[in-house]
């Protein structure tokens, strides 16, 4: 049990990196993911509120409160990941790894934090 906490906490930490990392992408360099939503062809406006909804989606995560907020969060950030591998893909530009290592960190804090956090 305690070696299934520790790589929960450790898959945590990981999806709570890359979701910082993202958001403040969004947040610092916005003409870059301007030009990136772009050439997905979504709209640019979504930029800030999907920013603002991965750093509430972590609080949720993190504060271990909620388990229906829980569950949200952690399917946001599913489709998150889904959508973006998709979007890579779609326009050929061989970025697409990241979404998969984030989903993988993703089901792995969420499956093992069933075990450990019921």
């Amino acid at each position: 049990m305690k070696t299934q906490k520790i790589m929960y906490w450790v898959a945590t930490g990981l999806l709570t990196v890359l979701m910082l990392f993202s958001a403040s992408m969004y947040f610092f360099k916005h003409e870059m993911i301007k030009d990136a939503f772009i050439s997905f062809g979504y709209p640019t406006y979504i930029i800030y509120p999907l920013a603002v909804a991965k750093l509430l989606g972590l609080g949720v995560l993190l504060s271990n409160k909620g388990k229906a907020l829980k569950e949200w969060a952690y399917a946001g950030f599913f489709f998150d990941f889904v959508l973006a591998f998709f979007a890579h893909y779609m326009i050929n530009d061989g970025q697409q790894a990241l979404a998969v290592v984030g989903l993988v960190v993703l089901l792995t804090s969420y499956f093992l934090g069933k075990k450990v956090r019921p």
